[in-house]
């Protein structure tokens, strides 16, 4: 059985572990192992994902199947180097999910999870980092309004990636 549930300080470890699985599955094809293993010891420790998850302006969802984390998202303030990015604006920061379990329909539920919590106190522009090759995750964000606004470079140990930033106006409520 699947559910959703936000994700406490407890978590962390399962978070750190989560985070570092799908992120490898997704793109650790790309890296050299030794940017890989920077990346991961920098962004997804366990103390790094408690001071996330404690944070009372972030929030992140855990995808569970049968009571194992098979997915998580995170939403935040914006912190993309867009110019047009505002105070109040909101980001989703990351949306995974385990291999075996994409394209199951979940990481939909996961992602209106996420804009639903994002979007809480009324309409305001959303914004995302997107792989500039990710073309599968380009389609599956603009089918929910966001488009390409701009460019930034994604660092990975001394690789840096070229990402898309894309936006969401806000819409009616």
């Amino acid at each position: 059985m699947y559910s959703i549930r936000r994700a406490t300080v407890d978590d962390a470890p399962t978070l750190s572990a989560l985070a570092a699985r799908t992120f490898t599955e997704t793109f650790g094809h790309l890296y050299p192992p030794q940017d890989l293993q920077a990346f991961l010891e920098e962004a997804y420790t366990v103390e790094r994902q408690r001071v996330i998850l404690a944070h009372a302006d972030y929030a992140v969802w855990l995808l569970e199947l049968d009571g194992e984390a098979i997915g998580h998202a995170a939403a935040g303030p914006c912190g993309l180097p867009h110019p047009d990015v505002k105070p109040g604006d909101g980001e989703l920061k990351r949306l995974y999910l385990v291999k075996t379990q994409q394209s199951c329909g979940w990481g939909s539920r996961l992602l209106e999870t996420a804009l639903a919590w994002l979007e809480r106190d009324g309409p305001r522009t959303l914004w995302l980092g997107v792989w500039s090759e990710n073309f599968g995750a380009q389609r599956f964000y603009a089918r929910y309004g966001f488009e390409k606004a701009g460019e930034y470079l994604f660092p990975v140990g001394d690789t840096h990636d070229l990402e898309f930033i894309l936006r969401r106006a806000p819409r009616a409520a």
